[in-house]
């Protein structure tokens, strides 16, 4: 008897509503006044370079989705790069445990803005929305990735209404620059610099995409569209939004509070922001739920391929689901959630993400020397990209490490 496969059911629109519900949902709601506390009246700038650090890896698996379009994405990037099985499993294990510490970044935002509506505990709040957005994982991924859609339409809503109304305070900028910003020194661009890694976190998400690649109608082509749209899409959302918070609202005030967008909202449009903050909310839960997708997608991925039990890589008959790494995925994120806080969890996350793409970017370079033109139908880019990428990626990671061990790393909303 065959094992159940998962359903090919996913168009092009699902697919970008499904990265911009995983990029948009677990950033600018939860870390827009993280990064103004670090890089103050020059947050833009740090979305800036996070969106250029970022689009380098989305080229590169741009092109490594179109020619393996497969689960576990990057953990068959690298396996068909270096021919190492080990080296393989242990990006895989990467890819989860970003995803994992991703929605546990997402659920600590998430009781951010629950508690600006509700008097309820932060423990009784994520072991609740974790066991939930299990649930929904577990239940199709039509109907998951449906829901995610929904909310994703809601969340992306509610920014361009943010926007429209934040654009009356752009006037101000100019002023606010010439008498309240301090000049660039370079204590100055090492904050800037130092807010691009939360920043880039606020832009993972594009590589969750490659993971759903089984489930995915046509995708040699719709995977790599989806990736430029959505990666479009999300640094001109990013920027705008940026540039409005710290137009509208102080800094100091915007850096602490608890729900930053749902204050933005206020100042800008003089009227009340509870209902931003209800949208905050499901913004977060569509983060966690398209995290925990990816996640277990990476654990089946890494069963089907022998480098974990078979167990884990199981398919639901009925709901063609893997059912055993859903709950593996959301059942740890509950875990990691409660143990870490904001920042934290975000520059771990960004770390995590950016050692995978340098190894990524260089399984590209060398599958491209040994198959420069693939014969089927996969698209190719130039070499620039992946060696850009890497060069990016890695020179992030070891600035990031030194920092870190040196003691002087400055955290976001520290």
């Amino acid at each position: 008897m065959s094992q159940p496969q998962l359903n090919r059911t996913l168009s092009l629109p699902m697919v970008v509503l499904y990265g911009l519900g995983t990029i948009v949902g677990a950033g600018v709601y939860a870390l827009i006044g993280e990064i103004a506390a670090t890089a103050g009246i020059y947050a833009p700038l740090s979305f800036v370079l996070a969106s250029l650090l970022a689009v380098f890896s989305a080229v590169s698996l741009a092109e490594l989705s179109s020619r393996y379009p497969k689960s576990a994405g990057e953990a068959v990037y690298v396996l068909n790069g270096f021919g190492s099985k080990g080296l393989s499993s242990l990006v895989g294990l990467f890819v989860i445990l970003s995803g994992i510490v991703s929605a546990a970044t997402v659920l600590n935002g998430f009781v951010g803005y629950l508690q600006d509506l509700l008097p309820v505990g932060r423990g009784a709040a994520i072991v609740g929305i974790g066991v939930v957005i299990g649930a929904i994982a577990a239940i199709g991924i039509g109907a998951s990735v449906g829901i995610a859609a929904m909310i994703t339409v809601i969340e992306v809503g509610a920014l361009c209404v943010i926007i429209f109304f934040g654009l009356a305070s752009l006037p101000e900028l100019p002023r606010m620059i010439s008498t309240e910003a301090e000049p660039l020194s370079m204590a100055l661009a090492f904050g800037v610099v130092s807010a691009t890694v939360p920043a880039f976190y606020a832009f993972i998400g594009f590589e969750d995409m490659v993971n759903v690649a089984e489930e995915v109608k046509n995708p040699r082509h719709n995977l790599p569209r989806a990736i430029f749209i959505t990666m479009g899409l999300t640094a001109l959302i990013y920027i705008l939004i940026a540039v409005i918070a710290v137009a509208a609202v102080p800094l100091e005030t915007l850096a602490h509070h608890g729900a930053p967008l749902t204050l933005v909202y206020e100042q800008a449009s003089g009227r009340s922001g509870s209902w931003i903050s209800g949208v905050g909310i499901f913004a977060m839960l569509n983060g966690a739920l398209v995290q925990v997708i990816m996640a277990a997608r990476v654990f089946y991925g890494l069963a089907q391929q022998g480098s974990l039990p078979k167990v884990i890589g199981r398919v639901h008959p009925r709901t063609k689901t893997p059912v055993i790494a859903t709950a593996l995925a959301s059942g740890t994120v509950v875990v990691i959630a409660l143990i870490g806080s904001l920042s934290t969890l975000a520059r771990v996350t960004s770390v995590i993400i950016l050692i995978v793409f340098t190894l990524v970017n260089l399984a590209l370079l060398r599958i491209k020397a040994m198959d420069p033109a693939p014969t089927n139908g996969a698209r190719t880019y130039s070499r620039f990209w992946p060696i850009c990428g890497a060069a990016a990626s890695f020179a992030v990671v070891i600035w990031q490490l030194s920092v870190i061990f040196s003691g002087h790393a400055p955290l976001a909303g520290h």
